[in-house]
């Protein structure tokens, strides 16, 4: 009988896979001995797997430039990195080496900028474009930025008020753009975003505060979609309604010449995952071609916003199975080492799923399970892949540990579970690798922090003042 782990992977899914294969010590990730990765440094873990990052960026600059070729496209493309996913150093580092720009959102990121350009890896040619609800400080290091001479500084128009506050404090003539406040998803509570400016608003709001203000220019228009580049009734709607205003733009507004369109690719959460990248992004250069045709305007140049597509493949976590609790007469409860809601937040806020797969023990029997973290939360658990309703694993043996890693976590987890502060019932954050290659192709692994100690949470708590 087909009874093993490995029975079930190969009945169930293509295996291997790109990223994942087995090896001798267990499984594998972008050829990284896993369970190598545990015995040096340990469990529960986190880790960067640092090449993903240029990976993904160089492969989207590649689906671009042959759309561009293919549909005769006369715009550029533009790759920015969209710094909320992950504000870290080795990120950024990675990401830069590419040739690409910078999307902010808030004031700190103009400060991350800055130290980037003191080091050479952001020069006055990169694009900054600034997203987000701009309140005082971050108006002022906006300013700032471009007062010291980066001209490719593009804040994004977000609400009525943010030109007079720009104007302000930007001392010489500046660039900008405006988010269009696209219709959400029927599921949603609400019918309009409350970020950006609606539709039949923005050529109002052009003409009255832009097209016969000599210090402003009008240079992009920004098209952001929450669920992400899908190839849905819903996203190709609401791109011909941005393309309709952006070419009733375009003919009032000379300056006007780049289409931000954000909301990014999305990416692999499970080993069923399939998602044509290629034929959406021909599809999108073809509508926009389409439109700026029959409305005989100059096609905007492209820009994206990528943030999960750009680091979310790179990231990794690691537990240990501590205990089988036999709750009921079907439940098994698997109790890894940590805890969900603090070290993968979005599993717990927006019941996201990732890829899980266990590191070990591939060859044994294996059983359905539930997964359960350490907090005291009810909510703290995992009971699910994304194409199947159940978890599935090698069977827990007290005398055999069994370790599990969850795959493609590398954006906005550790932002949101507040890497480096506190974590509920004070569960400590887990220790984080940063896996590169050398120049001989070679992984080597650096340890980047330790998992938290007691006196870090006491500190942050007041008991060590």
């Amino acid at each position: 009988m087909n009874t093993k782990y490995i029975d079930l992977i190969n009945q169930t899914y293509y295996f291997p896979q790109e990223e994942f294969r087995l090896g001798d010590n267990g499984l594998e990730f972008h050829g990284v001995d896993l369970m190598g990765l545990v015995e040096q440094y340990g469990a529960p873990l986190k880790f960067t797997y640092l090449p993903k990052i240029s990976e993904n960026i160089n492969l989207a600059k590649k689906w671009f430039a042959e759309a561009i070729e293919k549909n005769n496209y006369k715009g550029t493309y533009n790759y920015c990195y969209c710094t909320k996913s992950s504000h870290f150093k080795h990120v950024l580092n990675e990401a830069l080496k590419n040739d690409i720009h910078i999307e902010t959102s808030s004031a700190f990121d103009i400060d991350i900028v800055e130290r980037l350009k003191k080091t050479g890896k952001v020069t006055d040619k990169t694009y900054v474009i600034c997203n987000g609800f701009k309140r005082e400080r971050y108006i002022e290091n906006i300013a700032r930025l471009i007062n010291n001479g980066h001209e490719n500084c593009i804040p994004i128009i977000d609400n009525y008020e943010e030109i007079e506050l720009l104007s302000d404090s930007i001392e010489n003539h500046f660039n900008v753009g405006i988010r269009i406040a696209s219709e959400e998803e029927p599921k949603f509570e609400f019918y309009t975003s409350r970020l950006g400016i609606g539709y039949k608003n923005i050529i109002p709001f052009y003409e009255e505060q832009i097209k016969n203000n000599e210090r402003v220019d009008l240079k992009m228009l920004h098209f952001f979609i929450n669920t992400g580049i899908r190839d849905t009734a819903y996203y190709w709607n609401e791109l011909v309604k941005c393309l309709k205003v952006y070419v009733r733009l375009k003919k009032i507004c000379p300056s006007l010449d780049s289409l931000n369109i954000g909301g990014g690719f999305p990416i692999k959460n499970s080993l069923a995952f399939e998602y044509d990248y290629q034929y959406m992004v021909n599809e999108i250069l073809n509508q926009i071609n389409i439109t700026c045709a029959e409305a005989e305007v100059p096609v905007p140049h492209i820009f994206t916003e990528f943030g999960s597509f750009t680091v979310g493949e790179s990231g990794g976590a690691i537990y240990e199975i501590l205990y089988q609790k036999q709750q009921n007469d079907r439940e098994k409860w698997n109790m890894i080492n940590s805890s969900f809601i603090t070290t993968l937040p979005d599993t717990w806020a927006i019941s996201k799923r990732f890829i899980m797969l266990p590191i070990n023990r591939w060859h044994d029997e294996y059983e359905r399970v539930l997964l359960g973290g350490l907090t005291c939360d009810s909510d703290d658990y995992y009971n699910s892949e994304q194409n199947m309703a159940a978890i599935y694993l090698p069977k827990f043996r007290k005398e055999k540990p069994l370790y599990i890693g969850f795959f493609n976590t590398g954006a906005y987890q550790e932002t949101i579970g507040g890497f480096g502060g506190l974590q509920h019932c004070l569960i400590p954050s887990p220790k984080h690798i940063l896996i590169d290659r050398d120049k001989n192709n070679k992984i080597t692994t650096e340890l980047f922090s330790e998992q938290q100690t007691s006196e870090q949470l006491l500190n942050i708590l007041g008991y060590e003042h």
